[in-house]
């Protein structure tokens, strides 16, 4: 199964997460290094796939500056346009992010994004929405379109929410002179938001590249206190960690990976030792019986977004 590297936790120390541990107090030099130190894991590790965007911090800057230290035309970036980062590193920022989806921030974000090539293979809008009407948003669709054909990139969109599958099926019907132009979608799928599963043989079928973040449900699959409705769970995925001798983490992606097998993972790991640990999911295989008591644990999307709603940057 591929996984890849996300970067949005290399990127910036705060995000909308449950820790396992308490994050470390360090300046942002060192912070830095140890994002670098992660990339250049990943590489070694065989990982080829990296996924970054400027509202990850200083995520797409480091992603470059470990890009130059490399000759290796197997490697492929994905980056995003639509956020800016505002936080300034800054744990009890008001405000994280701006989501801004004009013609103007896309031209602006893409002086940036530019840089990537030739590894860069997909360019995404990030958190596309049917509120910002961005997927009837002609000058931008337009733009991406040119930039599509210029640079022989795949476009893709990120989605979030509890109409991910309408946003999907909308994005699917977008064409500009004819031809599709969406390449990829980047959707969050878990055991718990499996909505996915409703339209991904459709997404297939139109040799789509389909990309899975949130596997691990924002921290929500590790056994918690505050989330005891989700104790039969926790027993099931500790249980599967014993008997396949690799953390939850692992379990979490692998059922992602057999459920949907043509997909690409992202790992979110912040240091070399999750991402050891979540690379464990190619040691193994869930049986089917496994896969099913696995998939009964799936929760309505509008439930699973709401709660996720109640989760804090830090």
């Amino acid at each position: 199964m591929q996984l890849g590297l996300g970067t949005a936790a290399l990127g910036r120390p705060q995000y909308i997460n449950l820790r396992q541990e308490a994050p470390k107090k360090q300046n942002l030099e060192i912070f830095k290094a140890q994002g670098f130190s992660v990339l250049e894991e990943a590489y070694k590790l065989g990982i080829r796939y990296f996924d970054t965007a400027p509202g990850y911090g200083l995520a797409e800057q480091l992603v470059l500056e470990w890009l130059r230290t490399k000759n290796d035309p197997s490697i492929q970036i994905a980056t995003k346009w639509g956020y800016t980062y505002v936080a300034n590193f800054n744990a009890n920022a008001a405000v994280h992010e701006i989501k801004e989806h004009s013609l103007e921030k896309l031209k602006e974000q893409w002086q940036v994004s530019k840089a990537f090539i030739p590894h860069l293979r997909v360019y995404q809008i990030h958190s596309a929405t049917l509120e910002t009407g961005i997927l009837d948003n002609e000058a931008v669709l337009d733009q991406l379109a040119l930039l599509k054909e210029e640079y022989k990139l795949e476009i893709g969109i990120t989605t979030t929410g509890a109409n991910q599958l309408e946003v999907i099926k909308k994005a699917l019907d977008v064409t500009i002179g004819g031809v599709p132009l969406f390449d990829a979608f980047q959707v969050t799928y878990n055991m718990l938001d499996q909505s996915l599963g409703e339209i991904s043989r459709e997404v297939v079928q139109q040799e789509k590249k389909i990309i899975i973040k949130e596997a691990l449900a924002n921290g929500r699959l590790f056994r918690n206190k505050a989330y005891r409705h989700y104790k039969d769970l926790y027993h099931e995925l500790e249980g599967l960690a014993n008997k396949y001798m690799v953390g939850v983490d692992a379990i979490a992606l692998r059922f992602c990976g057999q459920k949907l097998p043509s997909s690409i993972l992202l790992s979110g790991a912040s240091n070399s030792v999750q991402l050891k640990e979540n690379l464990k999911l190619n040691t193994f295989c869930l049986t089917e019986e496994e896969i099913q008591v696995l998939t009964a644990f799936k929760i309505d999307p509008i439930t699973y977004w709401e709660e996720r709603k109640q989760l804090k940057w830090n």
